[in-house]
C-alpha cells in the first residue's frame, strides 16, 4: 500500500459533541505548545468554517482526555491556555444527544486513603501507567486514566500530596502551581528496585527542578556551575498557525517586543524564575562579578526576591546598563547588583522577540501611530498570525477576547484618519444628493452623502489616476496579500480604494469597496499597492460608505424576499440624487427613510412606504423537501434545517440518493468520474463518513483540480452582477456555501427564499439563500463531478448503532486512504452512482489497516458485552 501525504481538509458539518471534541483534540495536536482559550473559536472557525458554540468554553476543564487547562493570571478567558492531553484518551460523552444535557466526565472519587502513606498498589499501578507516557502526565488527568486502566477510582487524597508519589515519578510543578503539575515516569529498573537515588531530569524538561539540588553540593560545585562561554539556544518561532503572545512594548512599529505564550515559553520562564529564585535564595554572597563585560549574560535581583536574567550592554564606572532578555526593557544600574547565571539557566531562549505590525511600516515612527498601538496593546495578549518568518517576523495581531476577532493591525491603522473628514449624521436631518451604491440581500443599504470627505477622495483618486497613467503599474503589485490591507483596484476603469476580508489562495481573495460597501472575489494580480508619495493622504480619508437601513418598516415583512432586494436596486442603486432623512442612530448604522428624486419629500411616497405596499413580499410556497428516511420534515412556514447526513448517522439511516433529474437535457452535463473496476485500488479522500453504509469519497488525483475549479467560480461569481436566479428542482446550479462556490444539485425550495441543495463534489446537504444561487456556466462543467458514494465491503447488511457510527467516523472522516473497489452500482444519473470498496488506512510504515475488519471486531466485541 502506499503512503499518502495528509490534506488540508474540506469544512465539515456535523457538531455534536463527539465531533467538537475530536475537532479541539486535531488543533491542540497542531498547537502542541498551547492555545489560548478566547482564540480557540477563531481558530476552530478558520479550520472548520463553523463557530464553535461558546457555552460549551468552560467545560473544557472537565475534559482531561482532551486538553489541559492553565489559568495564568487572574483575568478571563484571555488567562486560559489549553494543552494537549498528554496520549488520547477514549471520548467521554459531553452532550447527550437526546436530552442535550452536560454529562460529567469524571466518576466521583469516592475512596479515600491518607496522603502519607498511599498503598503501595495504587502506586505500583500509577507508575505503570506513567511508564506508557513518555512525554508525561498531567496530574489532573490522572483520575481519569487511572479508571479507564484499571476500572476503578483513583482514591483523590493522591493528588492531594503528589510528592508522596516522589519514590515512583518525577513531579513538575508548573507555574508553582501545586494543582498544575507533570508527572514522569523514573526509569524501569529504578521503579523495580526501589533505588533511593536522585533521578535525572525528564528528558523533556527545560530546566532542573531546584528541589533536586542539594544546597552543599550546590556551593562545593560552584566554580563548575558558571561559565564564561555558555550560550542561550535561539528562541524558535512556535509552529501552530495563530500563536498567542503578550505584548511587552515598542518604541516603533517595526520593533515590537512580545513575549510568546505556551508551556515552552511564559510557562517555562515562569518555572524557571522560581528556580532561580530559590537557587540564588541559597546562595546570598559570593556569586557577584568582578568585572562585567560587554554582552555577559548574569542574573540581576528584582523586586519580592526575583531573579531576572539580563545581558550587559554597556559599562560606565561602577554603573553598567542591562537589558532583561525575557521582558525587552532595560536599565542602568550599580555593576555589584549583577551575579554569575549558572549554568543550568542557560538552557531556556531568551522570550522577548522582536516583530513588526503589517500594513503600519510607512508609519513606524510616526508619534501618534506609536502611541496609539502602545495604548492598544502593550501588556495584553493577543493571537498573532505570521506573515513572514523572517528575524524580526511580520504579523497581525488579533483581539479574540469579544465575540468578533478584532485586526489590531487595521484598527490602529484607522487612528491616522483625518477627524475633519469623518462625516457625522445627525437625528432628524435631511440629506440630499445622495447616492446609493449597494444594497444588500438583507435590505442594508450602502450610502455617499456630499461631504468634505467625499470631495477629498475624489481629488486623490484624481491623483492618483494621473500618476498610474505615467507609470509602469505592475511596479506596485501586491506581493503579500493579508486581511485588512488596504490597497487599489481598478473596477470599470477607475482607480478605488479596497481592503482585502478574505484570502482564498495564492491567487484568489475577497475584497470590500471601502466607498460603496460593495463586494468582490478578484485575482491578486489585480491589486495595487499605494504609492508611497500619496499613502498617508489616501489613509487618511474615511471610508465614504455610509451603512443605513430603511426605518419603520412592518415587523411581519420578515426576513427580505430575492423580489423585494431586486425592486429596491432597480430603484435606487446609483441614482445620483435620492435623498436621506436620518430618523435613528446606532453605533454602526443609521435608520432612514429614503426618497427618490420624484418622491422627494413626501414621507407617504418614500421607498419605505412604497417597499411595503408593493406585492414583494409573497415567500415562494413550501414544496416537498426530500429527506433523510427517519428526519422530520418543516411544517409549513418553517425554514428550520431537515437532518443533515451526519446527524442521520446517528440513527443508523443513510441519506436518500438525490432523486433523479433532466439536468442534463438543457445544458452539458460533465463526463462521469471513472472508477476503478473491481480489485482495483485508488487513492481517495473521505469528506463525509456517516456509517460504513454511507460515506462520500474523493479521487485524490482530482483534488488539485477541483481546487483550481473553485478558485475559478469564486473570481467568476464574485464578480458576476447580483440579481436572481429562476431555480427549478431537480437542475444543476452553482451555490455559495460558506464563502465558497460549488456545483449543486436543487433539491427543494423552502418559505423565506431558502434553497435545499446537494453538493455534487462533497456530497453534503446544505441551505442556500436564493440569492446565493447562479447558473452553472458550461465551462464549470468539464471536470466531472467528485462526490463518490459508497459503502463498506465486507460489512454488507448490518445496521449500524450510534456508537458504532462514532468509531468509523473516526477512523475515516477528513482522511486519506486506499479504497479497493468490490462493485461498482450504476445510476440513471453520475450523482446516482454507489462504489461498494474495502478502505485501508496505509499511514503507517509498516502495517496496512483494513477498516472493515476494525469495525467486524468492534460488532464482536459489543456482541461478547451484550
Amino acid at each position: 500500500m502506499r503512503q499518502l501525504v495528509p490534506l488540508q481538509p474540506p469544512y465539515p458539518s456535523n457538531t455534536d459533541i463527539y465531533e467538537i471534541q475530536r475537532r479541539v483534540k486535531e488543533i491542540l495536536n497542531q498547537c502542541s505548545n498551547g492555545i489560548c482559550l478566547s482564540k480557540l473559536p477563531y481558530v476552530y472557525r478558520e479550520t472548520y468554517r463553523e463557530d464553535l458554540n461558546t457555552a460549551l468554553l468552560p467545560q473544557f476543564e472537565n475534559w482531561p482526555h482532551i486538553c489541559v487547562t492553565e489559568k495564568v493570571c487572574s483575568g478571563g478567558l484571555r488567562d486560559i491556555f489549553l494543552y494537549p492531553a498528554a496520549k488520547t484518551q477514549p471520548l467521554v460523552k459531553g452532550v447527550s444527544s437526546q436530552e442535550g444535557s452536560l454529562q460529567p466526565p469524571l466518576v466521583k472519587q469516592t475512596v479515600e486513603t491518607k496522603v502519607d502513606a498511599p498503598q503501595e498498589d495504587f502506586k505500583q499501578k500509577i507508575a505503570a501507567i506513567l511508564l506508557k507516557y513518555s512525554n508525561g502526565l498531567w496530574a489532573n488527568a490522572l483520575p481519569k486514566v487511572y479508571e479507564d486502566t484499571y476500572k476503578a477510582p483513583l482514591p483523590q487524597d493522591i493528588l492531594k500530596s503528589l510528592d508522596a508519589l516522589s519514590d515512583i515519578c518525577s513531579v513538575d510543578y508548573i507555574s508553582g502551581n501545586p494543582k498544575k503539575a507533570i508527572l514522569y515516569a523514573k526509569s524501569k529498573k529504578h521503579t523495580d528496585e526501589n533505588q533511593n537515588v536522585t533521578d535525572k531530569t525528564h528528558a523533556n524538561e527545560v530546566l532542573v527542578r531546584p528541589a533536586e539540588q542539594h544546597p552543599t553540593t550546590i556551593k562545593h560545585e560552584s566554580q563548575e556551575e558558571y561559565s564564561e562561554n555558555m550560550t542561550v539556544p535561539p528562541l524558535i518561532i512556535p509552529a501552530e498557525t495563530s500563536p498567542s503572545v503578550l505584548v511587552v512594548e515598542l518604541s516603533s512599529t517595526n520593533e515590537v517586543v512580545v513575549r510568546y505564550v505556551g508551556k515552552d515559553y511564559s510557562a517555562a520562564q515562569e518555572l524557571m524564575e522560581e528556580q532561580m529564585k530559590d537557587w540564588y535564595g541559597r546562595n546570598p554572597s559570593g556569586l557577584q562579578i568582578q568585572s562585567p563585560k560587554v554582552g555577559q549574560v548574569v542574573a540581576v535581583p528584582a523586586v519580592e526576591d526575583a531573579w531576572l536574567r539580563a545581558q550587559i550592554t554597556s559599562t560606565d564606572g561602577n554603573r553598567i546598563k542591562v537589558c532583561y532578555v525575557d521582558y525587552g526593557f532595560s536599565e542602568t544600574i550599580e555593576n555589584t547588583r549583577v551575579c554569575k547565571l549558572a549554568k543550568q539557566f542557560y538552557s531556556l531562549p531568551f522570550q522577548a522577540s522582536k516583530c513588526k505590525l503589517a500594513g503600519l511600516e510607512a508609519f513606524s515612527d510616526d508619534p501618534v501611530m506609536v502611541k496609539v498601538v502602545e495604548s492598544q496593546t502593550c501588556g495584553k495578549i493577543f493571537a498573532v498570525e505570521i506573515l513572514e518568518k523572517n528575524d524580526i517576523p511580520l504579523v497581525i495581531l488579533y483581539d479574540t477576547s469579544g465575540e468578533d476577532d478584532i485586526n489590531i493591525n487595521a484598527s490602529c491603522l484607522k487612528a491616522l484618519c483625518d477627524k475633519s473628514l469623518e462625516l457625522r449624521l445627525q437625528v432628524d436631518a435631511l440629506y440630499t444628493n445622495v447616492r446609493v451604491t449597494n444594497v444588500c440581500s438583507d435590505g442594508t443599504l450602502y450610502c455617499q452623502v456630499p461631504s468634505k470627505g467625499l470631495t477629498k477622495l475624489s481629488e486623490a483618486l484624481q491623483k492618483l489616476e494621473n500618476y498610474f497613467h505615467h507609470k509602469q503599474v505592475t511596479e506596485h503589485s501586491v506581493s503579500l496579500p493579508y486581511c485588512g490591507k488596504i490597497c487599489l483596484l481598478n473596477c470599470k476603469g477607475k482607480w478605488a480604494r479596497v481592503e482585502i476580508t478574505s484570502v482564498h489562495s495564492s491567487r484568489a481573495l475577497d475584497v470590500q469597496f471601502m466607498d460603496t460597501g460593495t463586494v468582490a472575489s478578484v485575482k491578486v494580480v489585480e491589486l495595487r499597492e499605494i504609492p508611497p508619495t500619496f499613502l498617508r493622504e489616501v489613509i487618511a480619508i474615511p471610508p465614504q460608505a455610509t451603512k443605513c437601513c430603511l426605518a419603520d418598516l412592518p415587523l411581519n415583512i420578515g426576513m427580505w424576499t430575492p423580489d423585494a432586494v431586486l425592486w429596491l436596486r432597480d430603484t435606487v442603486l446609483n441614482c445620483p440624487d435620492c435623498s436621506i432623512k436620518v430618523v435613528k442612530l446606532d453605533d454602526r448604522i443609521a435608520h432612514v427613510y429614503l426618497f427618490t428624486p420624484k418622491s422627494f419629500p413626501d414621507p407617504d411616497h418614500s421607498i419605505n412606504r412604497r417597499i411595503t405596499n408593493a406585492d414583494l413580499w409573497k415567500h415562494q410556497k413550501d414544496v416537498f423537501l426530500s429527506a433523510f428516511p427517519g428526519s422530520s420534515l418543516p411544517a409549513k412556514g418553517e425554514t428550520n434545517l431537515p437532518e443533515t447526513a451526519s446527524s442521520g448517522a446517528k440513527k443508523g439511516f443513510a441519506p436518500r440518493a438525490p432523486e433523479a433529474s433532466s439536468a442534463g437535457t438543457a445544458l452539458t452535463m460533465p463526463p462521469p468520474l471513472p472508477l476503478p473496476k473491481p480489485q482495483e485500488q485508488m487513492d481517495v479522500f473521505v469528506t463525509l463518513a456517516c456509517h460504513p453504509g454511507y460515506f462520500v469519497l474523493q479521487p485524490w488525483q482530482e483534488m488539485h483540480n477541483l481546487e483550481v475549479l473553485m478558485e475559478e467560480m469564486l473570481l467568476y461569481y464574485g464578480k458576476a452582477d447580483e440579481g436572481t436566479t429562476a431555480v427549478e428542482k431537480n437542475k444543476l446550479y452553482a451555490a455559495k456555501v460558506k464563502n465558497m462556490w460549488h456545483r449543486v444539485l436543487i433539491r427543494g425550495m423552502l418559505a423565506n427564499g431558502l434553497v435545499s441543495v446537494y453538493e455534487l463534489d462533497y456530497g453534503k446537504h446544505e441551505l442556500v439563500g436564493i440569492q446565493n444561487v447562479k447558473p452553472l456556466q458550461d465551462m464549470f462543467r468539464k471536470l466531472p463531478f467528485q462526490a463518490i458514494t459508497a459503502q463498506l465491503a465486507g460489512t454488507e447488511g448490518k445496521q449500524w448503532s450510534e456508537e458504532a457510527s462514532v468509531v468509523f467516523r473516526n477512523h475515516v472522516e477528513k482522511k486519506a486512504l486506499v479504497a479497493q473497489v468490490q462493485a461498482v452500482i450504476d445510476g440513471a444519473n453520475p450523482w446516482e452512482r454507489k462504489a461498494v470498496v474495502y478502505l485501508v488506512d496505509t499511514s503507517q510504515p509498516d502495517t496496512d489497516i483494513w477498516i472493515h475488519d476494525i469495525m467486524t471486531q468492534y460488532c464482536m466485541e459489543i456482541s461478547k458485552a451484550n
